[in-house]
């Protein structure tokens, strides 16, 4: 296959002329239009149950509703079984950025309502046709990462609930929270003070992270805020710096992106977030490229290099301030 998508078409691997040049720009920018629209956030939308009107469906009650015993199906429903869909969520807030840079670069391109061009290889059913709305995708965009933001806004609420309920999940999170607790007063390598954003309730913790001396992060204090969801580890916490740092593996808003050993323990969190803005020299990963601006000075040449580390130091200085 070649990463030009013009060449898989049949009888058009060596497809070379000044026509098929200027077919193959337009049919990537068209593929690169109807990506962002379906496969990101019309998938998106349907998860987050973003309607066509701008309205947002009711998320599923923590607690559905028990079921009577003169019910004639007395079945739990057959729930559809989506592994991707909290994957999805997370790979979309840590890629956020790339996607309006996405926009910002083809909307320069495409003016408002152009139309699609038409491939030789097309025709009939076997047609992209459309026009060209990067406004819309933005607007779009921007209106999922809000409902996505309201819902780990939810989790506090909800694991509030289930704290009055004094149900069984929040002794096991407050169990680990204190665990982590005493295991990081014992840690000599690591300066890491954990609380509660809110006392008694263990669905959001604020982690506060002194930078290691001897490392690029030496001197700075770096406020980190964990979301936890009540439903635990089938979707994952959601980690935020509040305070504002310039590193490769952190968006511009905050996101972290890190990769913890074992989803369903949170130790295994919080280690896998101070390996993610430790780590000096790590092999690269494309997964990683959260932040386009810090990305690509950090693997760009030495110079750039440079710039990078002096970028991060002044960040590391002014979390002091």
């Amino acid at each position: 296959m070649s990463s030009n998508p013009y060449e898989n078409e049949p009888g058009y691997e060596s497809a070379r002329s000044a026509e098929d040049k200027k077919n193959i720009k337009n049919y990537v920018a068209k593929i690169r239009h109807e990506t962002l629209r379906i496969s990101i956030i019309t998938r998106l939308e349907g998860y987050l149950g973003i309607c066509t009107d701008g309205t947002v469906t009711e998320p599923p009650p923590l607690f559905p509703q028990p079921r009577s015993e003169f019910d004639e199906d007395n079945e739990e429903p057959n729930l559809a079984f989506e592994p991707f869909k909290d994957l999805c969520k997370r790979r979309f807030l840590w890629y956020y950025d790339s996607y309006l840079l996405s926009i910002d670069a083809a909307e320069k391109q495409h003016a408002l309502g152009e139309a699609f061009k038409i491939m030789p290889f097309e025709g009939g059913s076997n047609t992209m046709s459309g026009t060209f709305n990067y406004p819309e995708l933005r607007r779009r965009l921007f209106f999922i990462r809000q409902v996505l933001d309201d819902e780990a806004a939810r989790w506090a609420v909800e694991g509030q609930s289930l704290v009055d309920m004094d149900a069984s999940m929040v002794s096991h999170l407050q169990r680990q929270f204190e665990q982590l607790i005493e295991a990081y007063k014992r840690n000599d390598m690591v300066n890491l003070d954990i609380d509660l954003a809110v006392p008694g309730n263990p669905f959001v913790w604020d982690l506060t992270y002194f930078g290691r001396p001897m490392t690029q992060l030496d001197g700075g204090m770096f406020k980190i805020k964990m979301s936890i969801s009540p439903r635990f580890p089938d979707e994952q916490p959601r980690v935020t710096f509040e305070t504002p740092l310039f590193h490769h593996r952190i968006a511009k808003d905050g996101t972290l992106c890190y990769f913890p050993k074992r989803n369903d323990d949170l130790q295994s969190h919080v280690d896998a977030i101070i390996e993610a803005i430790e780590e000096e020299h790590p092999p690269y990963d494309p997964r990683t490229l959260v932040n386009p601006e810090a990305s690509k000075l950090f693997w760009g040449s030495e110079t750039d290099k440079k710039s990078y580390n002096r970028q991060l130091r002044k960040a590391v200085q002014r979390s002091m301030d």
